[in-house]
This record gives C-alpha cells, sequence and structure tokens, in this order.
C-alpha cells in the first residue's frame, strides 16, 4: 500500500507563495505578517532528519525563533521541487515529473536539470506562471540569486522566469547580494539558491565530514544575514528535498526480465517511472517488479499514484509525462540499469516517499520570526 500523500499540514508550495502575500500585505496560510522584503533561502538537500542529526553544526539555523517541519512534493527531487516552490503549485500542474523527465511527444528521455536545448521549450514545458512573474505584474521586484553558472540554463528560464537573476559563487555572497538588493529597492520577493550542501552529499553522503563543513558554512552566512535582518524584512530557509546515503552494496542493478515490455525509464534511482511498450501487458509488468521488489519498494500503477494524490491535480497534458508503473524504493536501496551507469559514484540519494527524504525545514528570521 502506497503512504499517506500528505503527512503535514504546510509543504514546500506554500513557502515562496506565502512571501509574496506578505509583500503584497496579504495574511497567507502561514500566518506571515506584512513585511517591504521578503527572502527564501532554498538550501538543496536540506532535510530535517538530517539537520536534526548534525545540530552541532547547526546552531544558528536551529536557533531561529520559529521553527516547523513541512513537507516537499514527489518526487523528493530538484527540479520537481524548485519548480514547485517557484510557481506555489504541485508537480501535476507543472509538468516537471522528475530529475529525468519523459516527453511522449518525442519519445525521449530528458534530463530536466541539464538537458535543455533544441525544440525542449522552457516556456511551455514548464506549465505555469510562476510567482516572480505574478510579483512583476503586481508592481513587486523579484530577484533569483545563485552561482553564475546557472543564469542562462533552461532550467532557470522554465522555474524562475520573471526575476531578475543575480550571481554569487559563495552561500555569503548571495546573501549579500540579497541584502544590497534590499537597499535598493522599496520593496522585494528574493529567492536564494544554495547546492553546496546537496553537491556533498552526492559525491560524499550525508553522514560526511563534507556534509558536516558545508552545513557550517550555510549556518554562518544564516547567522550573520538573520543578524542584519531589519524590522521590515523576513527570511524563510527552507529544502528541497533531504536524503540518505546508499551505499555500494545496497545498489540494485535491475534484472533484464524486469526491463521486458519498458520502452523507456525515467525519474532517479529511489523512484524509477517505468515507460512501456505500445500495447504491453502493463499488469504482467506490475505484477513481475512487486513479486521481485514489492518487499523493498511501493510499486503502483500510474492510475493510482494519481488518484492517491501525491501529484496533485493532474493537468492532462502531464499525465503522459508519468510512468505507467512507479516503482518508489522504501528500503534504503538505489535501482540501476547498467553496471557502468556513472550515477553509481553518488553516495548520498533522494526521491522516494521515506522520512528522510520528504521532510524538510522551515526556519523563519527577522519579521517572519
Amino acid at each position: 500500500m502506497l503512504p499517506a500523500a500528505k503527512s503535514h499540514r504546510f509543504s514546500l508550495t506554500d513557502v515562496l507563495s506565502n512571501c509574496l502575500s506578505a509583500v503584497r500585505g496579504e495574511r497567507g496560510s502561514l500566518g506571515l505578517p506584512t513585511v517591504r522584503h521578503a527572502v527564501v533561502l532554498l538550501v538543496d538537500g536540506l532535510g530535517s532528519v538530517a539537520l536534526d542529526a548534525h545540530r552541532g553544526y547547526a546552531r544558528r539555523l536551529l536557533a531561529a525563533p520559529r521553527a516547523d517541519v513541512i513537507q516537499t512534493v514527489f518526487p523528493s527531487t530538484t527540479a520537481s521541487a524548485l519548480a514547485s516552490l517557484t510557481t506555489g503549485v504541485l508537480p501535476g500542474a507543472h509538468g516537471l515529473i522528475g530529475y529525468l523527465g519523459f516527453d511522449s511527444s518525442g519519445d525521449r528521455v530528458i534530463n530536466q536539470l541539464t538537458g535543455w536545448g533544441g525544440d525542449l521549450d522552457p516556456g511551455s514545458w514548464q506549465r505555469v506562471p510562476t510567482l516572480f512573474e505574478r510579483a512583476v505584474s503586481d508592481g513587486i521586484p523579484a530577484f533569483a540569486v545563485g552561482p553564475g553558472r546557472y543564469r542562462t540554463s533552461g532550467f532557470t528560464a522554465a522555474v524562475l522566469r520573471g526575476a531578475d537573476y543575480r550571481s554569487g559563487e559563495s552561500i555569503a555572497a548571495r546573501l549579500t547580494e540579497a541584502r544590497r538588493i534590499h537597499s535598493s529597492h522599496e520593496r522585494s520577493l528574493t529567492y536564494v539558491y544554495a547546492p553546496e550542501l546537496d553537491v556533498a552529499a552526492h559525491a560524499s553522503g550525508v553522514a560526511s565530514d563534507a556534509w558536516s563543513a558545508a552545513l557550517e558554512d550555510v549556518d554562518a552566512a544564516v547567522g550573520a544575514f538573520a543578524a542584519a535582518l531589519g524590522p521590515t524584512a523576513g527570511l524563510l530557509v527552507t529544502g528541497d528535498h533531504g536524503g540518505l546515503d546508499i551505499p555500494g552494496d545496497d545498489q540494485v542493478i535491475v534484472a533484464p526480465e524486469l526491463l521486458e515490455d519498458v520502452r523507456h525509464v525515467s525519474g532517479e534511482p529511489r523512484c524509477l517511472a517505468l515507460h512501456l511498450e505500445p500495447g504491453a501487458d502493463a499488469g504482467a509488468v506490475l505484477a513481475r517488479w512487486q513479486a521481485a521488489e514489492g518487499g523493498r519498494s511501493w510499486v503502483a500503477t500510474r492510475d493510482e499514484v494519481i488518484a492517491a494524490g501525491f501529484y496533485g491535480a493532474v493537468d492532462p497534458d502531464v499525465v503522459p509525462r508519468i510512468g505507467d508503473i512507479l516503482v518508489a524504493a522504501r528500503k534504503r536501496i538505489a535501482y540501476y540499469l547498467d553496471e557502468n551507469d556513472r550515477g553509481r559514484t553518488m553516495i548520498g540519494q533522494h526521491g522516494s516517499l521515506t522520512p528522510e527524504e520528504t521532510h524538510i525545514p522551515l526556519l523563519r528570521f527577522g519579521a517572519f520570526g
């Protein structure tokens, strides 16, 4: 049986949308007060379970005047989650389903973070207006601050459109830029992105010294920024997903018989999406996967996952992007189709439905505290 689709009152979709409401002078679901400047710091890979386990490295973060645990989206991966943060809707509406997405019109699998180009249009693939576009239409300047290398990416064009992109090559530099934005505008909505924690997790693991050091850097930068916030500025700190470590011995190479009648595989190692050959017996494929993997993964049909509400309301044009069968890991495993897959070098993983992956913090500072 699938777990409950919603485990917390609030989700990642509430974060930036409530900040826009606060700058507009409206009272949103989070109850944020009216401010002139609202900042969201998204720390990629900052899960609540890992944050709690590394409390000694995050004393300033955990000193937030108010802290909550909220829920990310399904699948618990950056492409889907950031699109939900910046649009305020779940993946069934914006259409970015997973790390590797499926384009049925082109009969192809695409990397939704880096695989843009050709006839894949960010403006139509991501289907809804961003909160930055809505802010600008209301006369509120909107900004995104991140590493310079992401400025012109297709993913940026899809999920950050409407925002004035500013660069900073460290978390401290990005928050300094956010402070400059405050000083030069009467009102503003600012999103700051920090990828360093997720990079450390993939390369070295959540339990590594590298991850702890990256968390310390985030903690120091947030502490300095929060201390300088004036009475009309608020900061929310959150993550897009958590993570857990998958050592090499727990990597699963999918048996060839399980891929019979499977035309494409999208998603990620902890949440496979199987797209079947035309005319394939979906019931037979489902039965094989449930018999082989049902003891350590949730295995369900697209219709079951949609009916359970994991994607929210699903636009009809988005339905073909979702796999015919979904395989979401329950145990500490990750699936690979090939022993030589370069992704097997990653230690920290995410994408599925466990608390380690789906529970994220919401930390409030400044006027939001």
